[in-house]
């Protein structure tokens, strides 16, 4: 992709850019400078996986080496229960390796927070830690998020990713299941808002396999749930799809003829409706990335919903614990057709530009909040 920029390490001091070669002293090049350089941003990362291992952290700074300028850091709220009746000796450390449920795993927001704290404020500057460790059915769940904060000051930046409706994981998690109807959802919102923390929510657009011809079955709650909070900062993690929760297609008769209200509608839809300002979108995970390169013509209308919204898109990869710089950049590479067909002012405010703007304002806000409330 053209606007793609690489940078040598040797001493920063040879940058290229499209069809030029600049030779520079290492002490000249400036910070925009080598912002630009960057690939990406990455709105959307799991240090940890579902029995809470991963990387460690100054590996992961090592993997965003020149490439990934700024990442969000969480961990996976959700940990897999090891039931010897149900696995015998094999050690699951996915959701799909195992009938026994999953719990919410608190401790989490805790190991982010010392690992983040173990960093130089230089490579801390590069990281924006969320916050996800809470039960989103609890109506305790925002005094979790806001004891965090008290405990943890000058960390988070937001929260999430968290889940309310994911295709076989939702069904897996112990307790009660979380509803994009329930107050307790509404009460983290509330607070979110009030401390300006960005939030990540994944919460499917539609069951499993569903059916052609028929309205997603979450997408009426989520609106109603979007526009309950105008004054929060939602991401709508990979646009409300997954790895079985395909992208809608809706036969509608006008007139005499058919037209397909598709996915894509769907979201510029929302994106066009004023009482959805507040609401972005990210399109991390590969299998987002799958539907969206699927064919010329799909790669075409991507690009061109993402031409003209581009200011409500953000890159993420979704990686869980990668364990080297190439399984970081398989995700974003998938997007490569797509993204060549963007104009570079759109290119840039996705993979890095939106990004900023969010996180930047949030990092401020919550700071604020802290200096306020917390003693």
């Amino acid at each position: 992709m053209s606007q793609h920029l690489n940078r040598s390490r040797a001493g920063y001091g040879r940058v290229l850019l499209p069809g030029v070669f600049l030779c520079v002293l290492s002490a000249e090049v400036s910070t925009a400078q080598l912002d630009d350089a960057y690939l990406f941003h990455d709105s959307h990362f799991h240090l940890t996986n579902y029995v809470q291992k991963g990387t460690d952290i100054r590996d992961y700074l090592a993997i965003m080496g020149d490439k990934i300028g700024r990442s969000t850091l969480f961990g996976i709220p959700l940990q897999q229960t090891w039931s010897h009746e149900n696995s015998g000796d094999f050690a699951p450390t996915y959701y799909l390796q195992s009938d026994a449920p999953l719990y919410y795993y608190s401790f989490t927001d805790a190991y982010i927070a010392m690992a983040y704290r173990s960093l130089t404020p230089e490579q801390q500057q590069r990281l924006d830690p969320m916050i996800t460790g809470f039960n989103p059915a609890d109506m305790y769940g925002v005094d979790h998020i806001r004891r965090v904060l008290e405990t943890f000051p000058g960390v988070f930046t937001g929260i999430g990713e968290f889940t309310i409706h994911k295709e076989f994981v939702s069904s897996k998690v112990a307790g009660e299941i979380a509803s994009l109807a329930d107050p307790a959802l509404d009460r983290i919102l509330d607070f979110a808002a009030e401390v300006g923390l960005v939030v990540i929510l994944h919460s499917d657009i539609d069951m499993p396999f569903a059916k052609v011809n028929e309205e997603p079955v979450f997408l009426s709650q989520m609106k109603l749930l979007l526009r309950r909070h105008p004054k929060a900062t939602i991401i709508w993690a990979h646009t409300g799809l997954g790895r079985v929760v395909h992208p809608v297609q809706v036969q509608a008769v006008a007139g005499s003829a058919e037209r397909d209200a598709n996915h894509l509608e769907i979201i510029s839809g929302m994106i066009e409706d004023p009482t959805l300002r507040h609401v972005y979108f990210d399109i991390s995970w590969d299998e987002v990335a799958k539907y969206a390169v699927s064919s010329p013509e799909v790669e075409r209308r991507t690009a061109a919903a993402f031409n003209k919204y581009s200011d409500r898109f953000l890159f993420g990869t979704d990686n869980v614990a990668p364990q080297d710089q190439a399984t970081q950049l398989r995700v974003f590479h998938m997007w490569d057709p797509v993204f060549a067909r963007l104009t570079p002012a759109a290119s840039r405010a996705i993979r890095k530009g939106n990004y900023e703007r969010l996180f930047d304002a949030a990092r401020q806000r919550v700071r604020a909040w802290e200096k306020a409330n917390v003693k």
